[in-house]
């Protein structure tokens, strides 16, 4: 019995000791693949940090960009203003980054703008002091246009060269630098059409140049804001589909605000009808069907174009507030978007005011200026509020 109980007591030791070993390889199993979980989970993380830095980056150059343009649509209204966009009867976008560097040089280039119509029927007599005042402003048109080509083109084939930029982007970014290519084409052919025997240049491409400037903006506005904020808002109910559709209505009709803008300024209309809320007394002028065929009216009739502007004007004038009282009412929306509508309301109310100011003091350079500047601001709002809500 002795020998029995020895054998037993050994058998039961050896299986003790089997289950300890057992529980102690179980145990540095779990701790190998909590181990191993907490590596790929690092690992995870620094990816994530990695990539959210690259968007931050692409973001912040994007914005630059966005800042370029927005002086770019500011500098070019001011052009416009002084007369100073037919000056320079040339592009030439590399030679003509230089200036006129000697006298020799400035009197060729003024003997160029001699033979245009804006001298021969404007600004005959004019001298070369004179004209260099109307030249630099031209000139620094362009040559922002090209500094824009070259702030965005350097760093975008830095960010693809390195894979920088976050999947689905990459495209989109070559799209937009087409678009900038473009841009440039287009604001020669405005420029031609003013050289050739009306000293003005059309309001259709006068236009269709500033609409192109704001889509390129938007299209980097908006990449930047998804760059910072990729995730979407739930659809969980159609009052949040509403509210999306109201701010996308918004920013079109703004961008429509601003197309219209071109056109006033493309035929000059805000130096008439210089008194608000009425237009020289009538809340419809009766000129406003003067030309014929009717369709006309809305392109070269003065009367037509700035009653439109107005019209439009008082369309935002409604609108935004409409969705800034929806926005304040919603639930469950991101912070983003109802201090964008606080934004959008503010920015709004300044730019009526002074469009307004700019109309009955019959167009001065610095209020016409932030007038055009203001555009952008709010168009920039506008988006940002649909984009917060997409």
């Amino acid at each position: 019995m002795v020998g029995w109980d020895s054998v037993m007591a050994e058998s039961i030791t050896h299986l003790a000791c089997g289950k300890e070993e057992t529980a102690r390889g179980k145990m540095r199993g779990m701790r190998s693949l909590a181990s191993s979980a907490s590596l790929a989970t690092a690992d995870s993380d620094s990816k994530a940090t990695d990539g959210s830095a690259r968007s931050v980056r692409v973001a912040a150059w994007l914005f630059v960009c966005c800042a370029l343009v927005f002086a770019m649509v500011v500098v070019g209204g001011v052009t416009r203003l002084t007369h100073s966009g037919l000056s320079i009867v040339e592009w030439q976008p590399i030679v003509g980054t230089l200036p006129p560097l000697s006298e020799a040089e400035w009197q060729q280039t003024f003997e160029k703008y001699q033979l245009t119509p804006e001298y021969q029927f404007v600004n005959k007599g004019m001298g070369l002091d004179e004209f260099k005042g109307i030249f630099w402003w031209e000139y620094w048109h362009r040559l922002l246009g090209r500094l824009i080509g070259v702030v965005y083109l350097i760093p975008f084939l830095w960010f693809a060269a390195r894979r920088d930029i976050p999947p689905g982007h990459t495209w989109n970014l070559a799209v937009i630098f087409v678009l900038g290519g473009l841009q440039g084409a287009m604001g020669w052919y405005m420029v031609k059409s003013g050289l050739v025997d009306d000293p003005r240049v059309s309001q259709f491409r006068l236009t269709a140049h500033l609409g192109l400037a704001l889509a390129i903006f938007a299209a980097m506005f908006w990449t930047a804001l998804s760059l910072l904020s990729p995730h979407r808002v739930a659809e969980t109910h159609a009052a949040k589909r509403s509210l999306r559709g109201w701010a996308h209505a918004v920013a079109t009709i703004i961008f429509v605000m601003a197309l219209s803008g071109g056109f006033v300024a493309g035929i000059r209309a805000g130096f008439a009808y210089n008194t608000f809320p009425l237009m020289n007394g009538h809340v419809v002028p009766p000129e406003i069907f003067s030309l014929d065929p009717w369709w006309q009216n809305f392109f070269w009739n003065m009367a037509t174009v700035q009653f439109d502007h107005r019209v439009i004007a008082w369309l935002i004038a409604a609108l935004v507030p409409t969705l800034w009282w929806k926005l304040r009412r919603a639930r469950e929306i991101p912070g983003r978007a109802r201090w964008g509508g606080h934004l959008l309301l503010a920015l709004v109310a300044g730019q009526i005011a002074l469009g307004i100011a700019t109309l009955v003091n019959v167009v001065p350079l610095p209020l016409a200026a932030l007038h055009q500047a203001g555009a952008v601001l709010v168009f920039a709002a506008a988006l940002n509020v649909a984009h917060s809500l997409r």
